[in-house]
């Protein structure tokens, strides 16, 4: 088995690629990245040497580049984790994630038809539901709910998913879907929240929560999502959609306070800075299909997760202390 992971430099997709290697040692496991700034190729160390990996340095959007690659291989499988996918970034410049996000995914499907693939599947995100309200606990997303997207991020990928059904009904391309909820762990990009928080406490610098931390985000240990994807790509349904969720809802400010006691530092380094535009309130995953059909369930509680990752910071330094001082 050949898969192709796409944007494997990145923070899940590195993860993923760890843990197929790990996980099937007979398969072969091509990643392809572009190396934006949110992907680092000495994440890849590991691996660099394993004769069942290689690396490629392209953009999903070099359509040339990308069918020369799958002329090369003969991929069984294709994993698109690339994609822009910072928020702020995304109200910055709206059309970087437009191109990547939306005109990338062609891109690959039409190389899946070209060439032939058993498998394409689409990592996508819970925001493309928009929020729930903070006074309904009891509401989830499910697989049904309607696409509400807030964020040229979230439109971006809501669009990708969109083409890639269209393409799946279309040219019976055999494609499935995930839609999982906020990862955390290992090689996550210090621009996000729980790194963020972890590397500037660290500093002793200021931990900028916007507004006043109240929003609600369901967190999931990145080892639990790839393992969510592994039974996706070998025993999901093609042309379904499956939700993959932590059940570990949490108020941002609370995991800020968690991660200043887990380090023993003083919540005044906490600063409250103006609300983001279109900042969604609550996210919230049912994962009842991945768990009835395919027997999925997160095993990495929050408590624990959170401790691990801390923990792979504080060991870790020489990975994202040059990510700082690149990206200063």
């Amino acid at each position: 088995m050949t898969i192709i992971v796409t944007g494997g430099a990145g923070f899940i997709g590195s993860n993923f690629v760890f843990y197929m290697l790990d996980t099937h040692p007979d398969y072969r496991i091509i990643c392809l990245d572009k190396l934006t700034y949110a992907g680092n190729l000495t994440t890849l160390d590991p691996v660099m040497a394993n004769p069942s990996f290689r690396f490629v340095k392209a953009d999903i959007c070099d359509r040339a580049a990308v069918y020369k690659l799958f002329e090369e291989e003969q991929p069984d499988m294709v994993i698109n984790f690339a994609a822009e996918s910072h928020v702020d970034r995304s109200i910055e410049n709206p059309s970087i994630f437009l191109e990547t996000n939306i005109i990338g995914t062609s891109v690959l499907m039409d190389a899946c038809r070209k060439y032939g693939i058993k498998r394409y599947h689409q990592v996508s995100t819970d925001e493309v539901y928009g929020d729930l309200p903070l006074d309904r606990p009891d509401l989830f997303f499910t697989e049904e709910t309607p696409l509400h997207t807030s964020s040229p991020y979230s439109s971006s990928k809501a669009g990708a998913d969109l083409l890639v059904m269209a393409y799946h009904r279309t040219y019976g391309l055999p494609a499935t879907i995930s839609r999982c909820s906020n990862n955390y762990g290992p090689y996550h990009f210090p621009e996000k929240l729980i790194p963020l928080m972890i590397t500037n406490a660290l500093a002793d610098k200021p931990l900028p929560v916007y507004g006043e931390g109240v929003n609600v985000r369901d967190w999931l240990y990145v080892e639990d999502h790839c393992r969510a994807i592994d039974l996706v790509i070998h025993k999901g349904t093609v042309g379904e959609v499956y939700n993959i969720g932590g059940h570990n809802e949490m108020k941002n400010i609370d995991i800020v306070r968690l991660i200043c006691k887990e380090l023993g530092k003083p919540e005044s380094l906490i600063t409250h800075v103006t609300d983001r535009k279109g900042h969604d309130m609550r996210y919230a995953i049912d994962p009842t299909k991945i768990h009835r059909e395919l027997g999925w369930l997160p095993e990495t509680k929050f408590a624990d997760g959170i401790k691990k990752t801390i923990k792979w910071y504080l060991d870790n330094e020489a990975w994202w202390k040059p990510l700082l001082m690149r990206n200063a």
